[in-house]
């Protein structure tokens, strides 16, 4: 389900958080949330193409 991004959050590998991020996600990015689990969600970044978890408080509603 697309979510808007509210606020700047990186998009990382694993739930952990403790590796680089792949690439940060700007306000008003979308991400396609696919699963959420405690305070992350996994999905897709359509934008730079990369599948991973952000912080799911980042995350509006879905379109």
């Amino acid at each position: 389900m697309p979510r808007v991004v509210h606020f700047e959050t990186p998009l990382r590998v694993t739930a952990r958080g403790d590796e680089p991020a792949l690439v940060t996600l700007q306000k008003g990015d979308v991400f396609e949330a696919l699963e959420f689990a405690g305070e992350k969600a996994w999905g897709v970044a359509p934008g730079p193409g990369l599948v991973g978890y952000v912080d799911a408080s980042a995350l509006g509603e879905s379109e």
